[in-house]
């Protein structure tokens, strides 16, 4: 039994595996950390929003909750939009933020939180303030399972400063027990989705981030096969599903309801696993699939699938789902279907094209190599020339927020320490999270960060066009010296301008044991 709550909290810490602490200090969580443990690892980072981003990556690459530590009231605030992002993104994440001194709640102190639970819901599973400090190692148990509950997601524990050295009750031992996060789905729906897939003239799968959160890469491979189904990425998937490279591999869904019609036409059975049904950016009429498809959705998530719209929603893990669809009936023999045609080889011109970037970063960067990208308006590019072919090998936000990409690659960063992360960030969206870089530097990650500059918001620019708004106002970006930022922050920085310096500035920043920040100059043409 330990002797006080801090060394009970820490030795749960300890048993789940999280020695790693993700934080930016404030004076009412000193406390906690008297007498830091020599095993555990505190990532300092300049702001609370890029403290969760860099927790947020941290966890999905090592598939376990990350700690992160906050400062009451503005500090939580402050990192609102990666909490939010962390919601969307299904990251297991144990938000922990001081509050003053029990004693003196009655009143309003400075530095306290009032009503702290109530801050950052409603994009947190679970939020807490014990109501006792003995109750705060249990309490840390519970949000640990529910964080890694499917769907998992971030949860919050409020813990005031006077807790941590107060002794633990010995009447209440703290849980040790075992909870499961796998979901079997009813067996007679399941049963439904194989039928289906078996007697499909032209079935498809469409893929979300579930299929490579929940380790089902392969057996999505072998499901699409062994019926030999066309595969979409389903729109805004924040994670890479399938192969795109394979030869069954179809292209990427829009987030528009006419466009997911459209494109699922030739299909008479679909199979969504792991995505909503379906994350739309802008409002549509009609069907939301077309006439005389049977839709049937894969998800571990019962809210999700209580708004989808049509079909037949099975709650499973994505995992274990496929596995036993995988189980099911032999399929009739059909042809393969078409290939999909891929872009033509962009030519070196005068200036670097978005196009051109995406496809010599791919030729250069290492097989085992990671992106993390935050590039809104050079997605098409990306999809188009920057294939992902691996599980695990991509991540982004799922939120649409900014923010996130440039401190999730650094989580990702020291959770993998052996494969190369590249963060793929727009000019713009890096500037919500640029003090990054400093923990980069001062963590000695090998990350190469490629700026897209195109000194625009770009991607509201082509918004807009939705809108018939011609120009938005607010949307052009002044020159920024981004080397020179990286230079200051303790990172090697550097600008390219000439499509012909483009390749050997990426293979130097990809061989640098340091990290490095390319900022890029492209054009939106090819």
């Amino acid at each position: 039994m330990a002797d006080n709550v801090r060394e009970a909290f820490i030795g749960q810490l300890r048993s789940f595996g999280m020695t790693a602490v993700f934080g930016n200090p404030g004076s009412t969580e000193l406390p906690m950390f008297r007498d830091f443990p020599d095993d555990f690892r505190y990532v300092l980072g300049l702001q609370e929003s890029v403290v969760v981003g860099m927790a947020d990556g941290y966890a999905q690459a090592t598939r376990n909750a990350a700690l992160v530590n906050l400062h009451s009231a503005a500090g939580v605030g402050h990192a609102m939009g990666n909490i939010f992002t962390a919601w969307k993104n299904r990251t297991p994440l144990i938000i922990t933020a001081g509050q003053q001194a029990r004693s003196m709640l009655v009143g309003e102190p400075f530095l306290f939180a009032d009503q702290a639970t109530e801050l950052p819901r409603p994009y947190v599973k679970w939020a807490c303030e014990p109501a006792r400090a003995q109750d705060v190692p249990a309490a840390l148990a519970r949000a640990y399972h529910l964080a890694m509950a499917p769907p998992q997601g971030p949860v919050f524990l409020s813990v005031p400063v006077d807790d941590w050295d107060e002794p633990t009750d010995p009447e209440q031992p703290l849980p040790s027990h075992t909870v499961s996060t796998a979901i079997r789905a009813d067996p007679a729906l399941l049963d439904r989705v194989a039928e289906a897939l078996a007697h499909a003239r032209r079935p498809a799968l469409v893929v979300g981030a579930g299929v490579d959160r929940d380790q089902a890469f392969a057996e999505t491979i072998a499901l699409a096969r062994r019926h030999q189904a066309r595969v979409w990425a389903a729109p805004f998937s924040a994670r890479c599903g399938f192969p795109e490279s394979d030869p069954l591999f179809a292209g990427f869904l829009p987030a528009a309801r006419d466009g997911v019609r459209e494109r699922l036409g030739e299909h008479d059975v679909v199979v969504v696993l792991g995505s909503p049904v379906f994350p739309y950016h802008v409002e549509g009429t009609g069907p939301h699939i077309p006439d005389g498809t049977t839709l049937f959705q894969l998800i571990d998530d019962p809210t999700t699938a209580a708004w989808t719209p049509l079909g037949t929603s099975v709650i499973t893990s994505i995992g274990l789902g496929v596995r036993d669809l995988l189980a099911g009936p032999e399929p009739k023999p059909r042809p393969a279907p078409p290939e999909r045609v891929p872009p033509a080889r962009v030519q070196q011109r005068e200036t670097i094209s978005e196009a051109l970037l995406m496809q010599t970063l791919a030729e250069v960067r290492p097989e085992s190599s990671i992106v993390v990208e935050e590039a809104p308006s050079s997605r098409e590019a990306m999809h188009d020339y920057l294939p992902f072919d691996r599980p695990e090998s991509f991540y982004t936000c799922a939120s649409g927020g900014l923010g996130h990409g440039l401190p999730a690659a650094v989580g990702v960063a020291l959770a993998r320490p052996n494969q190369r992360v590249i963060a793929l960030l727009g000019d713009g969206s890096s500037m919500y999270a640029i003090q990054g870089l400093w923990t980069a530097a001062r963590e000695s990650l090998p990350i190469v960060f490629v700026i897209v500059n195109n000194h625009a918001y770009a991607a509201l620019d082509e918004f807009a066009r939705h809108f018939g708004i011609s120009k938005p106002v607010g949307t052009t970006l002044p020159d920024i010296d981004f080397a020179g930022l990286a230079r200051d922050m303790g990172c090697a920085g550097l600008a390219v301008r000439q499509p012909e310096e483009l390749t050997t500035a990426l293979r130097d920043a990809l061989a640098s044991p340091t990290p490095t920040l390319i900022e890029v100059q492209v054009t939106s043409s090819q």
